[in-house]
């Protein structure tokens, strides 16, 4: 775990992060796949990427952009975490526009997690598949993506996606067989209102922590936390 001043600090590490993978996964396969991350925290990292100078060390043809769920809206509502990243990064880069991968989930969750299964599948023919970087966030219950506490989703082992309808508007999110397949995943938390929730997924003596973020444990790959002080303040009481 990585513990910064504020959300700037965070953000720029955040986004160097972004650029050191890009180019590894590049020289050694031809392309970076990563996985973005919706709600607040998120977007200034993609803010910083869009910018001099970082913009100018990213080899944007070879990126290809997928999400790591998504709410049931137009790709033009506020909400909509591809509206989101268009805003403060795609639509300011020059990255191909057929390797930008969005969710369609404008009413109807369950079909799009199956339209976005098959979309994996025909993109990842090895197999499940592993990206160079997922970004995630922590809610103030303990969800991450779209995994939610109590929700079915939680409990899907053989999907890559799963809709979520214990939300409204409902929501589409990867799945555990997925996350858990990261080389690097890397949960972005800032704030206070993020430091009890933080304090409960990093608590190590509890073996049967349900919380959703504490189930993401990348099989082969590394986990890392970017926090600012603000949502690491709770730490200290961990026991």
């Amino acid at each position: 775990m990585e513990i910064f001043d504020d959300l700037e600090a965070l953000s720029h590490a955040a986004a160097a992060l972004f650029v050191t993978e890009a180019k590894r996964a590049v020289e050694v396969s031809g392309r970076f796949t990563v996985v973005l991350a919706g709600g607040s925290t998120p977007r200034r990292t993609y803010e910083l990427l869009a910018e001099p100078p970082l913009r100018e060390q990213v080899e944007w043809a070879s990126v290809h952009i997928y999400w790591g769920d998504e709410r049931c809206v137009p790709p033009d509502d506020p909400h909509s975490n591809e509206h989101m990243a268009r805003q403060a990064l795609l639509d300011r880069v020059p990255i191909p526009s057929d390797h930008i991968h969005p969710f369609s989930c404008h009413s109807d969750a369950a079909k799009a997690a199956t339209d976005y299964e098959d979309a994996l599948r025909e993109a990842f023919t090895g197999g499940t598949p592993r990206f160079d970087l997922i970004y995630l966030g922590l809610g103030e219950d303990g969800h991450t993506a779209s995994l939610i506490p109590g929700d079915p989703a939680l409990d899907e082992h053989e999907r890559w996606t799963a809709a979520v309808e214990s939300k409204d508007p409902g929501r589409v999110t990867l799945t555990y067989a997925v996350l858990n397949q990261g080389s690097i995943v890397a949960f972005l938390v800032s704030g206070a209102n993020k430091g009890d929730a933080l304090r409960q997924v990093l608590d190590d003596s509890n073996p049967t922590n349900s919380l959703p973020a504490a189930r993401v444990r990348p099989v082969n790959g590394i986990l890392r936390y970017l926090v600012d002080t603000s949502a690491a303040s709770k730490l200290a009481e961990r026991k």
